[in-house]
């Protein structure tokens, strides 16, 4: 039933009345009252049930609202207290970040370094743009690409420290017009305004850190970006120019030498000369010595290394029990203290890993080397061999100088063609005649032939007015002449500390002794060899200006991909596939010699060496197999394909190589015999060499070398004599006469056994009755010998004792 709002009152007015009138009457007695004047019985306690209800309603409506004020005074400071937490973490977290400062500073300081080396190229290519001549622009390039890929990493950097500042400045933005965090004068926040006025004044503090430090990266970010357009500009140019180079190069610079005009100069025009020639390219010469500090510093530790390892080598020769072994120690490379010899060490290493530097750094790190290498052999060359060595010497420092001076004056080009007629006089007469043991005579007559042609080359260039050409083909031609002299040195101090290491490794038993020292020092001579031809030919293309185009040109070759039918590769891949199996079998042809394992000989004594050689030969093999085809880029599809072919190649004719490679897997494991054991198989015995991955090597007592398949020792009835101990039952058969004493037979034949030193004292000899005849007695001696590699020479020689001791007895031997 629904009730008015002025029904509901009039009844609560009528309710409260009756109980203001009658007092503590009860509601019962006032009920019957009304209910006898004006109501009904029913209708009464409708009403009454009514009343009841709208105050139980009443009451509970204000308990639900005095709940919920109640509710919304905890939930607000819980709000506000975690709105604080969060926003001081964000504070802390943001001045964290901005205490590191991003490197802003190092960034700065790089930058400027940076835009010093844009700078100088500019300056220096502006200088020589019209020039013919500008050996330079080869270096120049080689610095824009370095600078270009620093500023890229930087420019990367910056880009990301910019997204984070901008993150944090709307962070801190956010926090600040967060209405929660006002510190106003609501009743609810009086309890937290010192915290609210903190966070206020921190929130300040590090908006204004994280402004700067994104106005310093975007500053930084701009000036970047304008370094690198800058880069790219100069880049464009260079290309051009040094498409140019070649042409103008080409082409007449000067007048003709007998049109030169003859004029001298002073010495502030020689002075600045030098200075644009040499000292202008201090900033190149500095800007690459930066650059390959991290190599320098690794070849610095290599050669400190091989400080330390030959002059321990030279105290442990001094040691007067090794010195009775090796003798006196002789080498006119090496010193006790090898300083002269690791600096020329480390400056031609620095040039094998650097031969595409500027030619600034070619010739001052060649000019000191040959400095080093003259105070050094200054004893060990004869007379003939130290006065043309000075004799190169004066004639590289003079063309350099020379070089410098060159203009289209008639003095300064007369002067540097004197130079070069000395030089081609020199190698004309060094040709044929010169001998260094270090390399071949053909490796010789190709450089002298090379410096002869080169000064001829400039000569005839500044006849007819290239001198840019002209000091080129010189430099280039004497640098070629003292580079292989330095090398020549180079291996020589490397032959004699290895020589020093295998004398030392002599004595103690060490890795080196293991080897054959002269095929060492001949493979090791070779790789020497190799090296210095590849170094030589490098810096010689250096200095004619052709690296970069012989570079372009063989990455090109060898980069291009080409196809087979449905197979893609490159050159580059095939090479690399060849160049890991020749290493890979190379390698493990030499695994032995890490265990330990000489060469195996059939009267020498050996020790037993187990079949783990094979075993790591065989995981060098499949491990080089799967680096060459993944070197390769053959997709493994093919290569499935590849392998489901050489499965049907197996199944129709390859059985036996399988089988064998099967068996050799199996002769691994199962370790049946082991290098250098005396084994019989069929009708062949000697000792076991080798053991390979398809077939073993035998060696017999007549020195010929059986290779026999795997499979056939798998399969065959072997016997291994060394197996568990190089023991071997002898037997000796003797007759003498029936009329001799036989005890005394015995006794002789007992004396003569034990007084040999192939015998087991611990196992006596048995000596036995064989056979009777009429007139003589058959004698059957079984003796243990302890080695079953002398069997033979123990009958030789026990046998004769007997003979010699029977005629000294008068016993007669049938």
């Amino acid at each position: 039933m629904i009730f008015s709002n002025k029904l509901k009152a009039k009844l609560i007015i009528c309710y409260f009345s009756g109980r203001q009138n009658q007092g503590p009457l009860s509601t019962q007695i006032t009920l019957k009252k009304m209910n006898k004047s004006r109501f009904p019985k029913a209708l009464l306690n409708l009403v009454v049930l009514l009343i009841i209800s709208l105050f139980w309603v009443g009451s509970s409506k204000a308990q639900d609202s005095l709940k919920k004020a109640q509710d919304s005074a905890q939930v607000i400071p819980d709000t506000l207290l975690f709105r604080i937490q969060t926003a001081q973490a964000a504070i802390t977290e943001i001045n964290a970040a901005n205490k590191t400062g991003y490197d802003v500073s190092a960034i700065q300081d790089r930058l400027a370094a940076l835009g010093s080396s844009i700078a100088s190229v500019k300056r220096d290519f502006g200088n020589g743009k019209n020039n013919a001549e500008n050996r330079s622009l080869v270096s120049f390039k080689l610095i824009l690409k370095d600078v270009q890929t620093e500023l890229s990493a930087i420019s990367a950097r910056l880009v990301k420290t910019n997204s984070e500042l901008q993150r944090m400045s709307q962070q801190v933005i956010d926090l600040s017009s967060d209405s929660l965090l006002l510190a106003d004068q609501d009743s609810e926040k009086m309890l937290y305004r010192p915290q609210l006025l903190q966070i206020k004044t921190r929130l300040h503090e590090t908006g204004e850190v994280t402004g700067k430090n994104l106005s310093k990266v975007s500053e930084l970010l701009a000036k970047s970006s304008s370094m690198s357009s800058d880069v790219n500009d100069l880049q464009v140019a260079l290309d051009d120019q040094l498409e140019k180079s070649g042409r103008i190069a080409a082409n007449r610079e000067v007048p003709y030498i007998w049109s030169a005009p003859l004029r001298l100069f002073g010495f502030s025009q020689i002075g600045s000369r030098l200075s644009d020639a040499y000292f202008g390219q201090g900033e190149i010469f500095q800007y690459f010595i930066n650059s390959i500090w991290d190599t320098g510093v690794v070849l610095l530790i290599v050669v400190l290394a091989f400080f330390i390892w030959v002059h321990r080598n030279f105290v442990t020769a001094n040691r007067l029990s090794v010195k009775r072994k090796i003798g006196e120690l002789k080498f006119d490379y090496l010193r006790a203290y090898p300083i002269m010899a690791s600096s020329i060490v480390l400056l031609c290493l620095l040039l094998a890993f650097h031969s595409d530097a500027p030619s600034i750094f070619i010739e001052v790190v060649q000019l000191i080397l040959m400095v080093l290498i003259t105070i050094h052999l200054r004893r060990v060359l004869p007379k003939e061999a130290l006065r043309l060595w000075f004799m190169i010497l004066g004639g590289f420092v003079f063309l350099v100088f020379a070089s410098s001076l060159i203009s289209e004056a008639l003095l300064p080009r007369l002067m540097l063609l004197a130079i070069h007629l000395g030089l081609l006089f020199l190698g004309v007469r060094m040709y044929g005649k010169t001998k260094i043991p270090q390399f071949s005579k053909r490796f010789i007559k190709l450089v002298i032939w090379v410096l002869v042609l080169m000064n001829g080359l400039a000569i005839i260039m500044n006849v007819f007015g290239r001198i840019s050409l002209s000091k080129v083909f010189g430099i280039a031609g004497v640098i070629n002449l003292t580079q292989m002299i330095s090398l020549a040195v180079f291996i020589q101090i490397m032959l004699d500390a290895l020589e020093l290491q295998i004398k030392i490794s002599s004595c103690n038993k060490g890795f080196f002794s293991r080897l054959n020292p002269d095929a060492m020092k001949s493979q090791f001579k070779k790789v020497l060899k190799v090296f210095s031809f590849i170094v030589w030919l490098l810096i010689l293309f250096n200095n004619l200006g052709m690296s970069s185009g012989i570079y372009s040109l063989m990455t090109g070759i060898l980069s291009k991909e080409r196809s087979f039918g449905s197979i893609h590769f490159s050159l580059g891949n095939v090479l690399f596939f060849f160049i890991i199996i020749y290493v890979s079998n190379k390698l493990q042809k030499h695994v032995p010699l890490f265990f330990g394992e000489q060469k195996i000989s059939f009267d020498g004594a050996s020790d037993h060496k187990g079949s783990k050689v094979a075993l790591f030969r065989l995981i060098i093999i499949v491990i080089g197999l799967l680096l060459a085809f993944t070197a390769s880029g053959l997709p493994m599809d093919k290569l499935t394909v590849v392998l489901g072919a050489l499965g049907v190649g197996i199944g129709l004719g390859m059985q036996n190589i399988v089988n064998n490679f099967v068996s050799g897997i199996i002769l691994i494991f199962e370790k049946p015999f082991r290098i250098g054991d005396y084994v019989e198989l069929a009708d062949k015995k000697g000792k076991v060499q080798d053991i390979g991955i398809r077939s073993s090597k035998l060696l017999t007592p007549q020195g010929s070398e059986v290779i026999i398949p795997n499979g056939d020792l798998l399969s065959g009835r072997l016997v291994n004599w060394t197996l568990s101990n190089d023991y071997l039952k002898s037997e000796l058969l003797i007759k003498v006469s029936s009329t001799a004493n036989m005890q005394q037979v015995q006794e002789i034949i007992s004396d003569v056994i034990k007084g040999s030193v192939h015998t087991v004292n611990k196992l006596p000899p048995e000596i036995l009755v064989n056979n009777l005849a009429a007139d003589s007695v058959e004698i059957k001696v079984l003796v243990w010998v302890n080695n079953v590699y002398v069997e033979a020479a123990f009958k030789s020689e026990t046998l004769l004792r007997i003979m010699v001791a029977f005629q000294e007895a008068d016993i007669k031997v049938m």
